[in-house]
């Protein structure tokens, strides 16, 4: 797939560079994005929630009233569920929900996603961008002058451009990747996907 070269200010430079077919053009592999980005989401749980039972409860253990002849349930504890503050019944225990997948199958979700982005025309290239430091309001002109400026952009360096990074920190739905970093989640949450002609040799990694 032939793509335009777009500049700082929105316009095409005349450029034309190709997206792989190995990355950009493969078949989709649909389950294979669902597995990854159900491991994604899995792996951002901290999974400390917790609840007391009743052996972690501290209170008395006295009999609050007699097994029989009170017309109500009998109750031996006043640490049981049904009474308040009580322990509670199979709640939540603290749990790992990480679990792993195959690299091979990660990487087949993650070009699945890059081709879906080629097909849908959101994947914008645009000449590398260097700040001598970190600007807002320069980094939000250049989104305004490429009209994605109200939609999520993911941003695909080569490398990590610290200027750039501290640039787009303040924006809402703006991420900014180096292409190793690249991942099935970030490429699908994103609604377009701009990338630097410099890091599209490092595309050629993901393979």
């Amino acid at each position: 797939m032939e793509v335009a070269v777009y500049n700082l200010s929105g316009k095409e430079t005349g450029k034309k560079v190709v997206l792989d077919d190995k990355i950009f053009g493969v078949e989709p592999n649909d389950h294979a994005i669902y597995l990854a980005v159900k491991q994604y989401s899995a792996n951002q749980r901290q999974g400390t929630h917790s609840s007391k039972e009743v052996s972690m409860l501290s209170g008395s253990t006295r009999k609050i009233k007699r097994q029989k002849g009170t017309g109500t349930a009998r109750a031996g504890s006043i640490k049981s569920p049904i009474f308040r503050g009580g322990a509670r019944v199979f709640g939540p225990e603290p749990r790992v929900y990480n679990f792993k997948l195959n690299k091979k199958l990660k990487n087949i979700a993650r070009l699945s996603a890059l081709t879906y982005k080629a097909q849908e025309s959101a994947v914008k290239v645009i000449e590398d961008i260097n700040f001598d430091a970190p600007k807002t309001s320069k980094m939000v002109e250049i989104l305004k002058n490429l009209e994605l400026n109200e939609k999520k952009t993911l941003i695909v360096l080569n490398d990590i451009n610290k200027n750039v990074y501290l640039s787009t920190r303040n924006l809402q739905g703006v991420t900014v990747l180096r292409v190793s970093d690249l991942n099935t989640y970030e490429i699908l949450k994103a609604k377009n996907l701009l990338v630097a002609e410099s890091s599209l040799e490092g595309f050629s990694s993901l393979v």
